[in-house]
């Protein structure tokens, strides 16, 4: 019996966790973790009035948030207040911390939780335009921190031949870039090159369109493409968080080969995993495999090939998709605890 209830325990924690997203990406919709950032504690009336909340339905928020140990509650004020740290969390969209916009991934899963069964019960495919569009907002803000905090000031150094290689003149492909925010931030970063933004998904790419005009950059564009299709002579062919989610990667990894100008060669951004499955099932795996059973795997096997790697393929998977493809050297030039970096060369 003992037994039984320590598993159901951890059950019912996971369902707090799971009631906890839900509210705290409602707190997040609605804007109340801004209002409450740097406030000192605000009660619950008052935070409905800054918010333009009900005030009823705040407080049952709030005291949900104070249970889970996301907000601090003073009794004695009557007052909610959520911490400086909390506030790089929850508050700070460009804080390298950030996971509030993220939240609406997890959100994805339950919108989608019926046409992803059928999937399971059928031939698997699930297209990933066919998600709900909360899922295409959380994943950019998802990947914010990562993009914004490490792809300039880390990963790109770490290529062969360094940021110089880049930042002067150079012509990149962002082949997959959803909504565009990896593209937007190299193109900041590195005025006196090109970026080209690739990916099918048309309503990504409007998003990417609007973002690059309201930040009036000019050495930035953005095209609805396959990652077969697109044409040029790149000095560098990213693919930031996608190759897994793709059906044919080796055709895929093929083509960007072909599009390397002579010192060109391919950078990704993959899902940070050990080599094995079993190693996965600890830290993040639980979060990352549950992402890719209802994106990343139904995605690839909704495309030609669909050779469905998941997203915890890590080193060994990714290594051997080069090696099909035919590229003479492959490797981890830099890692975070969520994300690899590999580069790859003709």
């Amino acid at each position: 019996m003992e037994e039984i209830q320590a598993y159901a325990g951890g059950i019912l924690g996971h369902m707090v966790g799971a009631a906890t997203v839900a509210c705290s990406d409602l707190a997040h919709k609605l804007g109340l973790y801004g209002h409450l950032a740097g406030s000192g504690g605000m009660t619950a009336d008052a935070l409905a009035d800054a918010a333009g909340t009900n005030p009823r339905l705040t407080r049952e928020l709030l005291d949900q948030q104070a249970s889970a140990g996301v907000l601090a509650f003073d009794a004695e004020a009557d007052t909610y207040e959520l911490s400086d740290a909390g506030a790089m969390v929850m508050a700070e969209q460009h804080s390298p911390a950030w996971l509030a916009g993220g939240l609406g991934a997890v959100r994805a899963m339950y919108m989608g939780l019926d046409q992803v069964e059928a999937a399971f019960r059928g031939d698997g495919a699930v297209a990933w335009g066919d998600h709900h569009p909360c899922l295409f907002d959380g994943t950019l803000e998802f990947f914010r921190p990562c993009y914004e905090h490490h792809l300039v000031q880390e990963f790109i150094p770490a290529l062969v031949g360094g940021e110089a290689r880049i930042a002067n003149g150079a012509v990149v492909a962002d082949v997959g870039c959803g909504a565009g925010l990896s593209t937007l931030t190299m193109a900041t970063a590195y005025p006196d090159s090109t970026f080209v933004g690739i990916d099918y998904h048309a309503p990504s790419i409007d998003m990417a369109r609007a973002a690059a005009q309201e930040q009036g950059l000019t050495n930035v564009t953005f095209e609805t493409e396959s990652a077969t299709s697109y044409q040029g002579s790149y000095d560098l062919v990213c693919f930031f968080d996608c190759m897994h989610d793709m059906g044919d990667p080796v055709g895929i990894a093929q083509h960007a080969k072909s599009q390397l100008s002579d010192s060109g060669s391919v950078m990704l951004i993959e899902p940070f995993a050990f080599d094995t499955r079993s190693e996965n099932h600890a830290g993040l795996g639980g979060a990352f495999y549950g992402f890719s059973s209802f994106f990343c795997t139904p995605c690839s096997l909704s495309q030609e090939v669909g050779r469905g790697m998941g997203a915890q393929a890590g080193e060994p998977g990714m290594s051997a998709v080069f090696e099909e493809a035919g590229y003479g050297s492959f490797g981890r030039i830099s890692e975070t605890p969520t994300s690899i970096v590999y580069e790859a060369s003709a």
